[in-house]
């Protein structure tokens, strides 16, 4: 009977659960400063498209966002360039827009330690299309004269050549008469 106990399947317990970290958002969240909103971004999105998008949605005079940077009290920042993915780095971590004026009051620009890169304009992003654009003035009555006369001197000039070349060979003989 000891031997039936011990091939029988025995029931051991089950190896303790270990916390499993909660599932990952399929979002990130971005904390616009210049208008105070939280913008929401899907894992893996263009840093540059949503620096385009987010100051596409700011109206008025605040200040647009030149980059994102993911944050942690007592860690150096985590700047994103334009082709980066946005993506979470964990507990504590929070992704926020720059703006030009917080690079500006940074202690180390007023330092000099700093070179100003430049930003990327939002009509470069595919799939963002940038500010309207201006519709330009209608063509003017003087700007056609220009033009008809540009062509007017091309021609002239043209005709002008075309007689030097002609009588060129009648203007050497003539002058190797004379000499």
């Amino acid at each position: 009977m000891a031997e039936e106990q011990e091939s029988s399947p025995s029931h051991s317990p089950s190896p303790p659960r270990q916390n499993s970290p909660p599932p990952e958002q399929p979002y990130v969240e971005v904390n616009c400063r210049s208008s105070g909103k939280i913008r929401r971004f899907a894992v893996g999105t263009d840093a540059g498209f949503a620096v385009a998008l987010i100051n596409r949605k700011l109206k008025g005079a605040v200040a647009v966002a030149s980059h994102i940077e993911a944050v942690k009290d007592g860690e150096e920042p985590i700047a994103f360039g334009p082709t980066s993915l946005l993506s979470n780095f964990g507990a504590g971590w929070n992704l926020q827009t720059v703006t030009l004026t917080d690079l500006l009051s940074s202690e180390e620009v007023r330092n000099g330690r700093v070179q100003q890169m430049a930003m990327q304009a939002p009509g470069l992003v595919s799939g963002v299309p940038g500010p309207t654009r201006r519709v330009s003035k209608p063509v003017s009555f003087v700007y056609i004269v220009k033009i008809v006369f540009a062509f007017i001197l091309i021609f002239v000039l043209g005709a002008i050549f075309t007689l030097f070349l002609d009588n060129l060979p009648a203007f050497i003989l003539f002058v190797k008469s004379i000499i």
